[in-house]
């Protein structure tokens, strides 16, 4: 396998961070809500935990696991009754704003690869959200950034994309062994 090149590297190191993130994201707050809506019953809060892991994570718990064991109360957001779906939505919208962003600023090269420094058109949009703060719903903070009304992952893709080709590049030929 050739070398990976240092812009590839950090995107894998990102990738994982950020995409990575968002099944665990969506598995906390799931679990919260099927609890609250006593679709979960306490009976089943460990197994329903796990096969929720497993679903969306493709993770199994590393020793075997009962309802004597409360393993979603060892994140705090679920012990604390705070709510998750905060970060998850953030993490998708901090690349739809960077996105417009680029956009806004003229960049034409890859999404991974644009910086807003300095640009005063991408620095006055910013501005221009940010100077809403909580006075205005989201979707029109939204708006004031982007252009659009909706919350949008495919940013996320185009931010990926050279990650992705790369992955499948390395992934040729391989596929009948799997």
């Amino acid at each position: 396998m050739p070398p990976v090149s240092a812009d590839i590297g950090l995107l894998m190191q990102r990738a994982l961070a950020k995409v990575a993130f968002l099944p665990f994201g969506l598995v906390i707050d799931q679990w919260r809500w099927q609890v609250f809506s006593g679709e979960i019953k306490p009976d089943d809060y460990n197994r329903s935990w796990w096969a929720m892991r497993l679903k969306y994570q493709g993770v199994a718990p590393p020793v075997a696991r009962s309802e004597a064991d409360f393993d979603p109360g060892a994140k705090y957001h679920v012990a604390a009754n705070v709510p998750y779906m905060r970060y998850f939505l953030a993490d998708i919208l901090q690349f739809q704003f960077h996105r417009a962003l680029c956009q806004i600023a003229g960049y034409k090269g890859p999404l991974n690869r644009c910086s807003i420094y300095g640009n005063r058109a991408a620095g006055a949009r910013l501005e221009k959200m940010l100077a809403m703060g909580q006075s205005r719903p989201w979707p029109d903070a939204l708006e004031a950034i982007t252009g659009q009304r909706q919350m949008d992952a495919t940013a996320m893709l185009d931010y990926f994309a050279p990650l992705k080709q790369w992955l499948d590049e390395q992934n040729k030929g391989h596929q009948a062994g799997w």
